[in-house]
């Protein structure tokens, strides 16, 4: 399960044939009925399960662990950012999840990646668009909705030494993880820094290394917090 950001297919991006596991929640029964219809039939998506609100979504993905959840977020009982966070809290390893919505609202994506999820889209993407953020997440490569995180994120004129003195990145690993905190797959930061793919994926791992960091998502909110780059802030 491998793959580059949603609509950047490339030689070295997802397998079409690997099969991703997945369970939706959504509270509307049409909307769920749809999405679960509709990604059935893309290629590698295979659905296991549903849920009709956050506590379903919980115990569901749990029982049956599905490699991603489709995690909408106003839901009844419990809602997709809480549900996302206690889902990932669990003693078993957790799916991925992606949060999905129908408002495109900075608050979800800056809830969304505190709770951990690795990716967040919108129900009104084409339907190969969200199975490919699907398939992306389910390969550990974080995808978020580029319009909505882009406008969330700037950098300041601040280093990594100032920012994170502890993690002492390299320029080139400051460089990574700023272009990892507004979105890009591994493929894109490959093309906007002229290197080879194998070496950011070197350069991920050493910044998540140095970071302490569990995963992309992880990196990216330590990047907020640290002031390395600001949410909330165009630019």
């Amino acid at each position: 399960m491998t793959g580059p950001e949603a609509g950047a297919t490339t030689a070295t991006g997802p397998d079409m044939n690997a099969a991703v596991t997945l369970l939706i929640a959504d509270d509307d029964a049409v909307t769920r009925s749809g999405l679960r219809t509709l990604l059935a039939l893309q290629p590698g998506i295979v659905m296991v399960g549903e849920a009709a609100d956050g506590v379903e979504a919980v115990e569901r993905a749990r029982r049956l662990r599905p490699d991603v959840v489709l995690m909408d977020v106003r839901m009844p009982r419990l809602d997709g950012i809480e549900a996302t966070r206690r889902l990932l809290a669990g003693p078993a390893e957790p799916p991925k999840v992606v949060v999905i919505t129908t408002f495109e609202n900075d608050g979800y994506v800056t809830a969304a990646l505190g709770a951990g999820a690795a990716g967040f889209v919108l129900k009104r993407l084409p339907v190969p668009e969200i199975a490919q953020a699907v398939r992306v997440v389910a390969a550990g490569e974080a995808i978020l909705f580029p319009a909505a995180l882009r406008r969330l994120v700037t950098a300041r004129p601040l280093d990594s030494a100032e920012a994170l003195p502890q993690a002492a990145l390299t320029v080139r690993e400051e460089e990574v993880l700023r272009l990892m905190a507004t979105g890009l797959s591994n493929p894109e930061i490959a093309r906007s820094c002229g290197v080879s793919l194998e070496t950011v994926k070197t350069h991920v791992g050493n910044v998540l290394t140095k970071l302490g960091a569990q995963n992309r998502t992880h990196a990216v909110v330590i990047a907020y917090e640290s002031g390395l780059v600001v949410p909330g802030v165009t630019g």
